[in-house]
């Protein structure tokens, strides 16, 4: 059992004119033997709308998926339990997400809320960029405790004429929540109360046009990275946790520069020891590596790997750092890669899920 992790997948299933198709059936979970390479399904549901964000609890027993619906002017967040010996899903219940296209969402450390941004499209309805909520006895969510709301604009007009919050991290020590704001080029910190309120921090600036998507937080709790969509570069920013602002260390192109004016960045995650990130890249159609000075946060190319499918929209590391699985959103398959924790370089293990539209994948012991 100890090569074996859990595999909770989002599939698109209903059309949103900014996605090319919807061909999946929802929210699956499989199972991954990390020595032998095997998968195997062991439940799907298609009560589920768009589910393009889930959070997972650390033991698998939890979900929670954000269904991102165009034309909505409230997204959803459901519950699902499932149960590892029969291998069953169960809904649970379901909330809005006080804002339009939920993009995002986090459990935090100590396991007592859930925070979801919302991305937000046009005007009406609450348009709340960050919403709270809390948990009954058996993982249900409570209603709404809290949420925030976030004002601007960016120098790209089509794509920041208004805040888009694409994200919303918890930090290492926990207790301060960092939102990463698309359509204003800002993170935006906030101390997450016992209440579930959120007390603004700090607001740090990118540079215009960024466009920040996602985070990763370097285990030692001293550095941020950030992935920007629409310039698409990696960010490394040191953070102050008194103050809850951060600042930028360095930033490297995440393309080749032919490549950067049709490529659009998604997501980052970082290996558990903190040495190296990957960035996927939608258009490039790559994953990038970079290494991390452990003292500076200061960034290094290592390489461009292929996705192993078309536009690779989330990216996951499985517990042990072994693995990377690539959710190639168009291109209808998670690749699965080994990783070699020395370089950080990924090699294509040849083994793959075939699986339609997927958006999001996340992993646990």
């Amino acid at each position: 059992m100890s090569n074996a992790c859990l595999v909770f997948i989002g599939c698109l299933n209903r059309a949103a004119p900014y996605f090319q198709g919807a061909r999946g059936v929802g929210l699956s979970v499989y199972s991954f033997d990390e020595k032998t390479l095997e998968t195997k399904k062991l439940a799907e549901t298609d009560d589920v709308d768009n589910p393009t964000f889930l959070s997972v609890t650390p033991d698998g027993t939890r979900i929670y998926a954000n269904s991102e619906v165009f034309t909505w002017r409230e997204g959803t967040v459901s519950a699902y339990g499932f149960d590892r010996g029969s291998g069953t899903l169960t809904y649970l219940n379901k909330q809005p997400s006080l804002g339009s296209i939920a993009a995002h969402n986090t459990i935090t450390r100590d396991g007592t809320k859930l925070l979801v941004a919302n991305y937000g499209m046009g005007e009406g309805g609450p348009d709340r960029a960050v919403a709270v909520y809390g948990f009954d006895k058996d993982g249900a969510l409570t209603p709404p405790l809290a949420s925030v709301s976030h004002k601007g604009t960016g120098p790209n007009a089509t794509r920041q004429e208004r805040s888009h919050a694409h994200s919303v991290t918890e930090t290492i020590a926990g207790g301060t929540a960092i939102v990463a704001d698309l359509g204003i080029d800002r993170l935006v910190s906030y101390r997450i109360e016992r209440n579930g309120s959120l007390s603004k921090l700090a607001e740090s600036e990118l540079p215009p046009g960024a466009g920040p998507r996602h985070l990763a937080l370097h285990p030692n709790g001293r550095f941020v990275f950030v992935m920007n969509e629409l310039d698409s570069t990696v960010v490394s920013m040191k953070f102050d946790e008194a103050s809850g602002k951060l600042s930028i260390v360095d930033a490297k192109p995440a393309v080749p520069a032919e490549a950067r004016d049709s490529n659009h960045c998604a997501d980052i995650q970082i290996a558990p020891d903190g040495r190296f990130v990957y960035g996927s890249n939608r258009g490039h159609d790559s994953v990038v590596i970079m290494a991390i000075a452990q003292q500076t946060g200061a960034l290094s190319l290592v390489g461009y790997v292929p996705c192993g499918g078309a536009t690779p929209r989330n990216l996951a590391l499985t517990p042990s750092g072994g693995h990377l699985f690539s959710a190639n959103q168009n291109g209808d398959r998670i690749s699965i890669f080994a990783r070699d924790a020395d370089s950080g370089m990924l090699a294509d293990s040849g083994r793959a899920i075939g699986i339609g539209t997927p958006m999001c994948v996340k992993i646990v012991r």
